[in-house]
């Protein structure tokens, strides 16, 4: 390897310490996104509004977190979706037909998410399936899973505690989810930066091979995140399941989109090793504030698809043009 090719590496191995690496640009966007919407509409500028928006964003920024941990390695996780309706079904199942207390199916839930990824990340690891086929079939076999739980049926009624979580404004402002959304994005940002393990995701993502003879066991990294990732879906299933009190085996169609968007327009890199939990933020607010404006401006859902379809494409080009010129 070159000492060119030994300094790109170290540079994209090492976290910044700033939180917002590689995300001035979609930041400027999120400005410029709300001083737009402020002056198009009278109601988008409000506390209440605001507030909406933060409960809007709750499930997309925790799997984001997931999504990013996965794109940092260089992977890619198409099943995100529906592991979020298998951890609801299971959840829904466990406390609604088996009687079960409510935390007991909750616990079931995210069980059942981690088992999914860790199906994911053996494939991957040691049958050498590629991330995109891997996780393709996971999506494929987890809401097969979430349908064959009540035969494609939903499950109503839970507790009121369990809904007054994503209801009640604890000190006037934030819910239960949303605080629990903070917690999960502070969290991940403290393990990227403080921690040995966090770094060694950006080592993985910036060159495996080299990430393998510097000691660090790449296969276990890999499981391990796939694991964080579908785990940290179930829990937004779990999230969702108390906004909406209830659950049913289609939610989720389309998340993974969403996320994996998020998490590019935040600047993180698909090729792996650059990008960070900043950014991510950034870019699940940019997709809240964006779909929350153009509902406010009455523009067609379908209109609403074209506009996130041209967003993700304008990030991503502005990432290659950002690499080429380093």
């Amino acid at each position: 390897m070159s000492v060119l090719g030994i300094n790109e590496q170290k540079h994209a191995s090492k976290p910044s310490w700033s939180w917002l690496r590689g995300a001035t640009g979609p930041l400027i966007g999120l400005i410029g996104l709300c001083l737009f919407l402020s002056l198009a509409t009278d109601t988008f500028l409000s506390t209440r509004n605001g507030l909406n928006i933060l409960d809007q964003i709750t499930v997309l920024g925790i799997m984001s977190v997931g999504m990013t941990f996965v794109i940092l390695i260089g992977g890619i996780d198409l099943s995100v979706g529906s592991v979020l309706a298998l951890s609801m079904m299971v959840m829904g199942w466990t406390a609604n037909v088996a009687g079960l207390p409510l935390g007991v199916g909750i616990v079931f839930g995210l069980a059942a998410s981690a088992a999914s990824g860790l199906l994911v990340g053996l494939m991957v690891t040691m049958f050498r399936v590629p991330a995109f086929i891997a996780t393709l079939a996971m999506m494929s076999a987890a809401r097969g899973v979430a349908n064959m739980i009540t035969d494609g049926q939903q499950i109503v009624g839970f507790p009121d505690w369990f809904m007054m979580l994503a209801i009640d404004r604890h000190f006037g402002a934030l819910t239960a989810t949303v605080f629990l959304m903070l917690v999960v994005l502070v969290v991940a940002w403290a393990f990227l930066q403080l921690r040995a393990e966090g770094r060694m995701l950006y080592a993985v993502g910036g060159n495996q091979e080299v990430a393998r003879l510097a000691g660090i066991n790449v296969a276990r990294v890999t499981i391990a995140v796939y694991v964080c990732c579908a785990m940290l879906a179930g829990l937004a299933g779990i999230v969702l399941a108390a906004r909406l009190d209830s659950v049913q085996p289609s939610s989720g169609f389309g998340y993974e989109l969403d996320t994996i968007a998020a998490v590019v327009i935040g600047g993180t890199s698909l090729s792996g090793g650059a990008g960070g939990i900043g950014g991510t933020l950034i870019g699940v607010l940019i997709i809240g504030v964006l779909r929350n404006g153009l509902n406010l401006l009455n523009v067609s859902p379908f209109i609403q698809q074209v506009i996130i379809g041209v967003v993700i494409v304008l990030a991503v080009g502005a990432e290659t043009v950002r690499r080429k010129r380093r």
